[in-house]
């Protein structure tokens, strides 16, 4: 297996934002791209991360599939050291990964594989009933100041209002965001559904990846985001918070 990234700040981004959910994880590479699908330790969200074939300069993969076993903490500490117009060649040699940075400087880092046992993850099919694109920076704005008040925050949308809406109350405290359709783009039922605002934090950081991105949930029930670039697919899922009513 051999690949090159011309622009390998896609590649770091992502890593760096998969990395605040978990440490390791197995990466897939085949005909189509590489990818990564894992659940953090707490089996509360899910990630997933699509690099198709179009987006290396160059992709040769020998067998109908690679698997990588990859430790986050050193594949982000190596990506880190790709500067502005470098270049990424990644290899798979034996039992390792050798990382080939292009610029003024010819460098080669080599990282040991490690075996995951885990069971193969794969993404639930799941229907949504409420469905917002809204801009990546609007929404992580709207998240830090929920935050500021609450550890979860709310999501409604309302049909006949064609509204969305973001609040997060604490004891005394609490936050509002509303949207109409004229604002953001809304395709949803009445729904309402909560949800916690530390991995939310995390997720936004998906704005590096997208200007934008479509956010999916139902009452009580999982929610999806959505970040799509010209080169690079990530998406986070998010099981709900369901409280009794005094809580």
């Amino acid at each position: 297996m051999l690949v090159k990234l011309d622009e390998p700040k896609i590649l770091n981004d992502a890593v760096s934002i998969i990395y605040q959910l978990v440490t390791e994880v197995r990466a897939k590479v085949n005909k189509d791209g590489l990818s990564i699908i894992a659940i953090d330790p707490a089996n509360v969200a899910l990630v997933m991360l699509k690099l198709p074939a179009s987006a290396f300069s160059q992709f040769k993969v020998e067998e109908d599939e690679e698997e990588l076993g990859l430790d986050l903490e050193d594949l982000k500490a190596v990506l880190g050291r790709c500067g502005a117009g470098s270049s990424l060649i990644i290899e798979k040699v034996d039992n390792t990964l050798k990382l080939s940075i292009q610029d003024k400087i010819k460098r080669s880092f080599t990282l040991a594989l490690i075996d995951i046992d885990a069971e193969e993850k794969t993404v639930p099919q799941l229907e949504f009933t409420s469905k917002v694109e809204i801009d990546s920076s609007t929404l992580a704005e709207v998240i830090e100041d929920a935050s500021v008040v609450a550890d979860a925050c709310t999501f409604i949308t309302k049909k006949k209002d064609e509204v969305f809406i973001v609040e997060a109350k604490g004891n005394l405290n609490s936050a509002r965001a509303e949207f109409s359709s004229d604002e953001v783009k809304i395709d949803a039922e009445d729904a309402k559904a909560k949800y916690s605002l530390e991995y939310m934090q995390k997720f936004m950081k998906g704005e590096k990846i997208s200007e934008k991105v479509i956010f999916q949930f139902s009452a009580d029930y999982p929610c999806k985001l959505d970040f799509k670039a010209k080169n690079l697919e990530m998406a986070f899922i998010l099981a709900p918070r369901v409280e009794n009513e005094e809580d």
